[in-house]
This record gives structure tokens, sequence and C-alpha cells, in this order.
């Protein structure tokens, strides 16, 4: 009997990875990168 959730990686990561967040808030990350920020994604 399969698992009712079946992680995709790749989908995920699509969706809420680094790369879709650069697409969603390039001013945000840009900034905080000429800023010199250590974490340019705060994760909780």
């Amino acid at each position: 009997m399969k698992r009712t959730f079946q992680p995709n990686n790749h989908r995920k990561a699509k969706k809420q990875g680094f790369r879709a967040r650069m697409q969603e808030h390039k001013d945000v990350i840009n900034n905080r990168r000429k800023k010199g920020r250590k974490n340019l994604i705060n994760t909780k």
C-alpha cells in the first residue's frame, strides 16, 4: 500500500527553493547581497 505523501524534491525546489525565491524577490535578495549579508535568506 502506498503512503499518502509522496515527496517530489525537484517539484518542491522549483516552488520553494532558492532559485524560486530569486525570481519572486530579486530586489530584496540583491539588496541583501550588496550589504554583504552572511545569510541571504533567513530561515527559521
